[in-house]
């Protein structure tokens, strides 16, 4: 008997929050990846996260980041003018690419590249029309006089 573990799964999706949405978002998740960059996802408060990507050895202008259909994606390429002659290569020169599907409402705000690091910052702005919001609950009077205001505020 095979079991699937979808723990994993789990290292592709940042700001998800219900499984409905991580199994829809997984589709769009890439199947191949160069260059095996390891990488962190940190919670930095309620609504903020960063990703720190290993990109030793990639200067600011070999990077490049996207985001497209809700899909981050980080790109490196190495600039060599001249092919070095190597006496031991023990350092790949490869290139590089890591694909990170975003939840709804998660935007790239900023990135950073600091000690062979690169940091996305990402926060999660939900609109305040799906916020959670308190509703009062008025006696049927109050309602009905508060119309009455209301009315008598549009008829002036």
């Amino acid at each position: 008997m095979k079991t699937i573990d979808v723990i994993p799964l789990y290292r592709h999706i940042t700001g998800f929050d219900g499984l409905s949405s991580f199994l829809d978002s997984t589709s769009s998740a890439d199947s191949t990846e160069l260059g095996s960059a390891p990488y962190n996802i940190e919670k930095t408060n309620e609504n903020s996260y960063t990703v720190s990507l290993v990109a030793a050895g990639f200067a600011e202008d070999e990077l490049d980041i996207s985001v497209e259909r809700g899909v981050l994606t980080v790109r490196g390429e190495k600039k060599v003018d001249e092919m070095p002659k190597y006496i031991y290569q023990g350092i790949a020169n490869r290139a590089l690419e890591r694909r990170f599907s975003l939840a709804e409402h998660v935007e790239v705000i900023g990135a950073r590249l600091e000690h062979g690091l690169l940091m996305i910052d990402l926060v999660k702005n939900i609109p305040e029309a799906m916020k959670a919001r308190t509703i009062p609950i008025n006696a049927s009077n109050n309602v009905i006089a508060h119309d009455a205001e209301q009315q008598a505020i549009k008829a002036a």
